[in-house]
């Protein structure tokens, strides 16, 4: 049978065995929700049911969707800056032992502190704007990114380090070369980690000083005891980090398939 007439049949069998089953479990869980709410009646203010929470989303959209580009916007900023210097970071702690030390100690004293108990101090320092949130959620998630580069960079077997050098490599070359992409599954690990704690700080940081944003939305439907509104903000940051991560999956499928978690999860 031709590879072309294999492709729709390979599409329906990954539809069947990946997609599927996700549909058929959060529709479930929905359904139930809707069940457990009208069977109990319970009211609103307590447990809107998924009908209430889609309406609350229709009367105003664009507020939501304005809200969730904000919080968005920020997650991907907080994103990007920790995976920038927590590569760096690990790249400096694999090459010199002062580094290793002093960086270490540093991002462990940084990452035993609250960021809850740090954001009104950022707040003094950076303002209520954006560059408060990026800084809360960039700080949440570069240990992570540290640590699990880290690790990769230095499990690089023995062997293969000395056949570089017999080569006459460069301790530079060695460690964009060989080093590097040999820490690229770990760091993709720590990446999917990521993408969540950036999204709780940058919800964190809305939560102390913020105008705007998802967390904003949560926090004065809080105060108006609107159930509702915050359910339907509960919601979306459900969606937005499960989508964020099943992004970051596919890029991960996209850049290592030789790695032999992406093998084995082709062979299933």
């Amino acid at each position: 049978m031709s590879s072309v007439a294999l492709a729709p049949r390979r599409r329906r069998s990954r539809f069947t065995t990946d997609v599927l089953p996700v549909v058929l479990v959060l529709g479930g869980v929905v359904a139930l929700w809707q069940a457990v709410v009208v069977a109990f009646r319970i009211p609103a203010f307590l447990l809107p049911s998924p009908v209430v929470v889609v309406q609350e989303f229709l009367t105003s959209p664009g507020f939501y969707l304005s809200n969730t580009g904000f919080t968005l916007m920020t997650t991907l900023s907080g994103f990007a800056f920790a995976l920038v210097f927590g590569v760096l970071l690990a790249l400096l702690i694999v090459s010199s032992r002062i580094f290793d030390r002093v960086v270490f100690t540093l991002l462990s004293a940084l990452h035993s502190v609250p960021k809850v108990a740090l954001a009104p101090l950022l707040v003094i320092y950076l303002g209520t704007g954006m560059t408060q949130k990026i800084v809360i959620a960039a700080m949440i998630a570069i240990f992570t990114i540290v640590i699990n580069t880290v690790v990769g960079l230095r499990a690089v077997d023995p062997e293969v380090l000395n056949m570089a050098y017999s080569k006459r490599a460069s301790r530079l070359d060695i460690l964009l070369k060989v080093q590097l992409p040999h820490a690229l599954p770990n760091l993709f690990g720590a990446l999917k980690a990521a993408t969540t704690f950036t999204l709780i700080g940058a919800i964190v940081g809305e939560f102390v000083a913020g105008q705007q944003g998802l967390g904003y939305v949560i926090l004065t439907a809080q105060g108006a005891f609107d159930t509702p509104r915050a359910f339907v903000a509960v919601v979306i940051l459900g969606l937005v980090g499960t989508s964020l991560f099943h992004l970051l999956a596919f890029i991960e499928r996209k850049v290592i398939p030789w790695h032999v978690s992406i093998r084995a999860e082709r062979r299933r």
